[in-house]
């Protein structure tokens, strides 16, 4: 039903495209950069309220922040698209216990933060601003939360930042952007007035944006763990990444898929930062 919905959707924003090109593409990013919010339930709220919270300022956003304290390094914890801080509950209680700081933030647009759009270019500007309140040590990215978490460390290169665990996190921007366009049914005319948008918005093409690429000036020491069968991005996104991350190591996984929950992704992500 999704794919039948999206391509419902997508031929309709082709026919906008004979007209206007531009208009199309507009309306294509948003789409792109619209999460759906997931509403909290009671659980997943009384667990995020035993955290000390607070909102931390990024322009006109307001960034939600959960914090678990401990005397041992500070642990930031970035979640992916469409998720909240509570997908981490099982490693919060796990880290808290071995007497790690934990701080898991909420993106843009995504659990308790403010906004409606969302994209990785910001979001790393908001871990940004958060590890750096927190001297964070160690950073945990899942998804686009860990391409997020790349072009933050290359970008600032926070000296405070000793490690790095990418959960099945995409290497490049421009096939993220080419599986939504495909997804979509997109023409050609919407995918080059996309990449015009981007290109006029953050003053680099969608090829710049290369998260594998990055990774290579980055000396913190780095964990990648991927499904072989991750559905959503491509176990060869893992490989790219370890091409270029030369201070790091690949844990293929196989029947844990894109979501990467599991005990023994816990014990592999534990043993590397306890270390």
């Amino acid at each position: 039903m999704k794919y039948i919905i999206a391509k419902f959707i997508g031929s309709i924003i082709n026919f906008i495209s004979l007209f206007s090109s531009l208009t199309a593409g507009k309306m294509a990013i948003k789409l792109f950069s619209s999460p759906k919010r997931k509403r909290l339930k009671e659980s997943e709220k009384d667990f995020l309220e035993t955290a000390f919270i607070e909102d931390i300022k990024y322009n006109d956003m307001s960034i939600m922040t959960y914090r678990w304290l401990g005397k041992k390094d500070t642990v930031l914890l970035v979640h992916g698209w469409e998720s909240n801080s509570f997908r981490w509950k099982d490693l919060i209680v796990k880290l808290t216990a071995s007497d790690f700081n934990v701080i898991a933030l909420d993106a843009p647009a995504h659990g308790r933060s403010s906004g409606k759009l969302f994209n990785a270019v910001i979001y790393s500007e908001c871990i940004n601003v958060v590890a750096q309140k927190f001297n964070a040590n160690i950073v945990i990215g899942h998804s686009v939360g860990g391409m997020a978490t790349t072009f933050f460390q290359h970008k600032y290169q926070l000296p405070t930042i000793e490690k790095l665990v990418l959960l099945g996190a995409p290497s490049n921007f421009v096939d993220v952007f080419g599986r939504y366009i495909d997804m979509m049914g997109y023409n050609t005319r919407i995918s080059k007035a996309m990449n015009n948008i981007i290109h006029e918005r953050f003053n680099y093409k969608p090829e710049h944006f290369n998260a594998a690429k990055f990774s290579e000036t980055i000396a913190a020491e780095g964990l990648l763990i991927h499904d072989k069968h991750d559905s959503i991005i491509p176990y060869s996104d893992a490989e790219d990444f370890k091409n270029f991350y030369k201070n790091s190591k690949l844990i293929t996984t196989e029947g844990f898929g894109h979501g990467l929950k599991s005990e023994t992704v816990d014990e592999h992500i534990l043993a590397f930062v306890s270390n």
